[in-house]
């Protein structure tokens, strides 16, 4: 792999196991639009970038209005930020790690996993920015991923800034949703799920629920800190774990993954739903949020055991 720089934007050649739609639309993440069949404007980390793909290239270019400008003051266009930071980039799309040999390791765990490891070949698992990832998890539930980007969306445009043009707003922190207080949220079609954003803004704010801690404290702990949020199960705590804090042995169960695990592992019959983890946490052990993203998006595709 190797990376260019051209002032903001970033040439990253030679990506291997990388597709950039399937990483984007496997439900890992939801604050991005899709521009065209290879490009797609994301706001992540701070920041808002233009990413595509030509061949095994990726492509980032980081996009801003003036600084730390606020919603009333976003232009109808975006400019290029000055010099991008590629590794920072790399990293959110996981870029170091060598997916071909977790792809490896699993089939050698499992060689019922080849159908959706060959279908989904080109999905990473993104390095998400914690807190955000906490709330669009909140939001998540019982919501298709439409629906859930359109919230996600409307609470970054209710209080957070600019990230670039009038498209994208930097998701907000913790102070600044609580400053728009649960009617706001509400505002922003959150639904039942407002007063559990509350709830998880406050902890965020009060130091009840640290990110540091939640990195140091090891899986159990961490899921247990989690689910004392208000609205916070299993389900969304195993994904915040995966998806943001680098808990890679997380293994959520949606209605996807029970359903695939269910045909694959149980004769297609109704399963526990703590049985499913407790197969998963055997068979795959430290690799298992990799084996649920294959998985999942596979699932979800196909809609296995619809």
């Amino acid at each position: 792999m190797k990376t260019e720089i051209n002032g903001a934007t970033a040439y990253i050649s030679g990506v291997k196991d990388f597709d950039l739609t399937q990483t984007l639309e496997c439900g890992q993440c939801f604050h991005f639009i899709k521009e065209s069949e290879n490009t797609y404007l994301i706001s992540a980390l701070s920041s808002c970038i233009r990413a595509a793909m030509d061949g095994s290239t990726l492509i980032i270019e980081e996009l801003s209005n003036a600084p730390g400008a606020m919603i009333s003051e976003c232009g109808p266009a975006f400019c290029s930020a000055s010099v991008i930071d590629a590794d920072k980039w790399i990293d959110y799309f996981d870029l170091k790690r060598d997916y071909g040999q977790i792809k490896k390791k699993l089939l050698s765990m499992d060689k019922k996993l080849q159908d959706a490891i060959e279908a989904m070949n080109g999905t990473r698992i993104l390095n998400q920015e914690f807190f955000e990832t906490l709330i669009s998890f909140i939001i998540s539930q019982n919501q298709q991923i439409p629906r859930i980007k359109n919230i996600v969306a409307a609470i970054s445009g209710l209080c957070g800034k600019c990230a670039g043009g009038d498209k994208m707003y930097i998701f907000p922190d913790a102070r600044s949703i609580l400053l728009s207080g649960e009617e706001g949220i509400r505002s922003c079609k959150a639904g039942f799920r407002a007063p559990y954003i509350i709830d998880a803004c406050r902890k965020v704010s009060d130091g009840s629920i640290d990110e540091k801690s939640l990195r140091e404290c090891g899986y159990e702990k961490a899921l247990e800190s989690l689910k004392t949020i208000k609205g916070v199960g299993d389900k969304v705590a195993n994904c915040v774990l995966l998806f943001s804090l680098g808990y890679r042995s997380a293994f959520p169960v949606d209605v996807w993954i029970k359903r695939i695990m269910e045909q694959l592992y149980f004769n297609g019959e109704d399963t526990p739903i703590p049985k499913i983890r407790s197969l998963a946490a055997e068979r795959f052990g430290e690799y298992g949020g990799y084996a649920q993203q294959y998985l999942f998006y596979y699932g979800k595709e196909n809609r296995i055991g619809k």
